[in-house]
Order: C-alpha cells, then sequence, then structure tokens
C-alpha cells in the first residue's frame, strides 16, 4: 500500500487553531492550569495598554521550565491526552498553553526560569504565515529587554505574553478601546473567581494561590455558600469506577428569606438561580462545568437552590470526556445513573427549603379564596365557590345575578394567565409578590365575612373572630393590616 506524508499547511492550521471557541476568561483559565500545575503560589495578571502596543501577561513563581521542556511545551499536541498524569496535573491535551493563547492574539512570547538558566521561545502567526512553515523563534539573550514584564519575572517561574491582541481589538473602536479590554477582564477576574475559589481559598487538600489582575487580588467565589448556617449539606456520596473514587456532596442554597439581598443577588450570579441550578464538576479541584443537571432532571423553579459538588480525579478524563478548552464533560453511563439516583433525593430537600414558607397555604384548615384541583394529571386554580366571602355576597343577589356573578367568577379561574405567571416565576420568583389590598376593599370583605362567621357561630367573641380571619384569605395574608382595621371598627374609628 503506498502512503503520503500529508503535513498541514502551518498557516492554515495555525489559523484553525484559533477557533476553537475560546473567550479571554476560559483562555486565560487555561494559562493558569499550567500555573498551578507547576506549583505556583502566586499568579499577576496584567494588562498593559502602552503606546507600544497592547499587551496581556501572565506570571507565575512556579518551578518554571528547562530549555528542553520549554520547546516540548511549545509544541502543539505536546502530550497525549491518554498519559497519565499526577493528581495534581490540570493539563489535558498539550493544547492549552496555545490553543488558548492563539485565539486571543498572534504574537505568543513565553519566557521561564528555572536554576537560574532563563529560556525563551516565541509563536508569532504572521512570521508563520510568511514562512508557512512550523517556525518557532528563539530570542537571543541580548534580545530579551523587548520582552514586555520580563521584571516580573522571579528567580523561577514563568512569564506568558500575548501581543497583537486582533480579536480582543476587532470588537470595538479604537477609542473605546481600554473600556472593551478593562470590562472583558473583569468578566474574566469573575470567572476566575469560580473556577479557582478552591485553590484562592486554599481549601484543603489544595494548595492556596495568590492571583491578582493589575495588582487587585482575586477572592474565591464558593458557589454552595457553604459557611452559611442556613445552607444544607447533604451526605456526600462516593461513586467507584475503575478503582478511583468519584465524590458527589449535594448543597442546598439557603431560602432568600434567610440571607441579604446583597447576597441572594451575588449567588444568582448573572444567570440566576434558576440556570445556575445543578451539577458543579471538578477536576482536580478546578472547575471544569456547572449549572447542568446533564438532562437527568429539567431545570425547574422548586429545585432552583440545588447545587452538587462533583470531584473527579484527571484519571478519568478519556470516560468524561473532557473538551480541549476544559469547560465540558459528559459523565460515564455507570456515573450517570448514580447522578440521577441522587437528584432524587436533593430534589425533595431543595422544595422543602423553597416551598416551606408556604406551606400553610396548603393547610385544609385555611380558607383560601382559590382551589387546587387535579384531573387526570392535570392541574388547575378556580376561585373557591365555598369561600364564606364569596357564598356571603352571592347570598346578597337575586338568581339572575347569583347566575351571572358565578359565570364571572368561573371564567375568571379559567383565563388565569398560567403561562404568564409560569414567565415571571421561572425568571425571577423572588419578584411575583402578591398586590397589597386596598383599605376600604378589606373593610367591605371583612364585615361581609364577619356576619357569615357571626350566623354560623353565635356568641362569637372579637378574638375569636379574628382567629377565623386569620385562616381566611385574602385576610391570612395582610393580617397585620386587616387586625388593625378589625380594632378600629370595634372602636368606631372609621
Amino acid at each position: 500500500m503506498k502512503t503520503f506524508k500529508a503535513t498541514p499547511s502551518a498557516a492554515s492550521f495555525m489559523e484553525s487553531l484559533r477557533d476553537i471557541g475560546y473567550s479571554l476568561e476560559t483562555a486565560i483559565a487555561d494559562i493558569l492550569d499550567n500555573s498551578i500545575s507547576a506549583e505556583a503560589t502566586q499568579i499577576h495578571i496584567k494588562l498593559d495598554l502602552s503606546a507600544s502596543g497592547h499587551c496581556i501577561s501572565i506570571t507565575d513563581n512556579g518551578h518554571g521550565m528547562s530549555p528542553t521542556e520549554l520547546m516540548t511545551a511549545m509544541k502543539p499536541g505536546s502530550r497525549s491526552p491518554l498519559e497519565s498524569r499526577s493528581s495534581g496535573d490540570l493539563g489535558r491535551f498539550g493544547l492549552g498553553l496555545k490553543t488558548a493563547s492563539f485565539s486571543q492574539c498572534r504574537k505568543l512570547t513565553v519566557v521561564t526560569r528555572r536554576n537560574g538558566k532563563l529560556s525563551a521561545a516565541i509563536w508569532d502567526i504572521d512570521y508563520v504565515a510568511k514562512k508557512d512553515d512550523w517556525i518557532l523563534q528563539l530570542p537571543e539573550m541580548s534580545e530579551l529587554d523587548h520582552i514586555p514584564h520580563l521584571d516580573s519575572l522571579g528567580d523561577t517561574g514563568t512569564l506568558v505574553v500575548w501581543e497583537k491582541l486582533d480579536r480582543l481589538e476587532e470588537a470595538t473602536d479604537s477609542t473605546k478601546l481600554s473600556d472593551h479590554l478593562y470590562e472583558c477582564l473583569n468578566i474574566a477576574r469573575k470567572h476566575l473567581e469560580l473556577i479557582f475559589h478552591r485553590y484562592l481559598d486554599g481549601e484543603h487538600p489544595f494548595r492556596k494561590v495568590q492571583i491578582d489582575i493589575n495588582g487587585v487580588p482575586l477572592k474565591g467565589f464558593d458557589p454552595f455558600n457553604s459557611r452559611h448556617p442556613a445552607t444544607i449539606i447533604e451526605r456526600e456520596e462516593v461513586i467507584k469506577l475503575h478503582g478511583v473514587s468519584i465524590k458527589v456532596q449535594p448543597y442546598v442554597l439557603p431560602h432568600f428569606k434567610k440571607v441579604s439581598v446583597a447576597d441572594w443577588e451575588k449567588y444568582a450570579g448573572d444567570a440566576g438561580y434558576l440556570k445556575n441550578q445543578g451539577f458543579y464538576v471538578y477536576r482536580a479541584g478546578r472547575l471544569i462545568i456547572h449549572g447542568t443537571w446533564f438532562r437527568l432532571a429539567k431545570q425547574a423553579e422548586l429545585t432552583k437552590l440545588s447545587r452538587v459538588r462533583v470531584d473527579m480525579p484527571n484519571e478519568l478524563d478519556h470516560l468524561w470526556k473532557i473538551d480541549v478548552k476544559k469547560a465540558s464533560a459528559q459523565p460515564p453511563l455507570i456515573v450517570r445513573e448514580r447522578l440521577k439516583e441522587i437528584i432524587g433525593r436533593i430534589g425533595g430537600a431543595s422544595n422543602r427549603v423553597f416551598t416551606a414558607r408556604g406551606k400553610k397555604q396548603v393547610d385544609p384548615q385555611i380558607n383560601s379564596l382559590w382551589a387546587r384541583r387535579v384531573d387526570k394529571g392535570e392541574i388547575t386554580y378556580e376561585v373557591d365557590t365555598e369561600h364564606p366571602t364569596v357564598k356571603a355576597f352571592a347570598e346578597t343577589l337575586d338568581s339572575y345575578q347569583e347566575r351571572v356573578f358565578f359565570s364571572m367568577i368561573k371564567a375568571i379561574g379559567e383565563y388565569f394567565p398560567v403561562h404568564a405567571l409560569y414567565q415571571d416565576v421561572a425568571g425571577d420568583a423572588e419578584k411575583v409578590v402578591p398586590h397589597k389590598a386596598d383599605d376600604d376593599a378589606l373593610k367591605d370583605l371583612m364585615k361581609m365575612t364577619c356576619e357569615v362567621y357571626r350566623e354560623q357561630v353565635p356568641g362569637i367573641t372579637d378574638d375569636e373572630l379574628l382567629l377565623l380571619l386569620q385562616k381566611t384569605e385574602p385576610f391570612r395574608s395582610s393580617y397585620e393590616q386587616v387586625e388593625e382595621l378589625y380594632r378600629n371598627m370595634a372602636m368606631g374609628v372609621d
């Protein structure tokens, strides 16, 4: 059989590597993976808007690389994804340094120092395109002075510099470029504070890492609000696969009445609680994917406070189908089955937290204005014609008026805006609040209802009447207002 050496065009292939799908924040995260794998304890991210050209640099104090290791690291696909790695290695395909960098810039410079030995290498896409060959530039020591932020490199560690930030610069006009770049870095900050929060917080067993952007330290964002006393921490589950443990820790976040408004919004995130519920998958302590049930359950309003931490070791990368960007994963079948069982258990806990304050609404002792009906799996709500206020009003009408009245309230139930309410609740349930009752309307309804109760219970006292009103809608929902109105009425105050 004949063979043909199908070497790809360097220029075309390198341009293709730019479009794997990185954003600025996921690209920076990929570079930080290398720094953390190199046991760095300090990482500095800097945006430079000097007149000579914009650049972003990332400097760490990790163990650095030898010249040979640097050459290997600069090769696309420098390590096989099937190759075994140490438990703390955040790498995967041996592509991250290159693909993440190329997605944001046309010139990548890496300078590293180990044991006092300084070495540097440059990928310049324009130079590669001109030569159409895989030519890595190796600057002489005398040329290193031109490399931005070289003075930030310590006795040991690595400096990564992105220049020719064409993707970022093309996104806006030159007059607003600096604002755009700072906005992008602010988005990156929030992303990194979430992705690396366990390292930023020094959570056992992960080494504490200090990261700053333009000198401002990042603060770890724990998406589980695990230190809040109202957070429910469920029993940890351990799933064994190929002799390796996958740890699953469910959490139920506090009800919005138990946290401050600022904290409620903070832990909702930009996408809100509904979209941020689900599994949070960590690989060696680094967040890979979050806010998904892996199609094992729907993102529902009553489970929106449920978040489940899944700790997977990097030995199982091939089974979880980790992508190049380390931003996507799919659990293997045996894990999916166990996760499905866990969802059923934690869903109940989340439901209890979110509905606890509304339990009395379904109490049979409460006279609600609305009746909930379940028929053949369909749930409907209609005005309860047995409600004492409704019955009392109906008794004041003649036969024709009574028929029209009950037809009207039946229509109110039939045309209840279910879809609009569902959209509002799904979007932001806490903003859906009952309408504040009007004093005059409440007074009229209260007089009518009190007359009914007095007829039903001769000799009933004021306190007993108030107790009945406390169990009758619409008075129950506005009871403080109702009690004041009732006391004023009893004293003859209009």
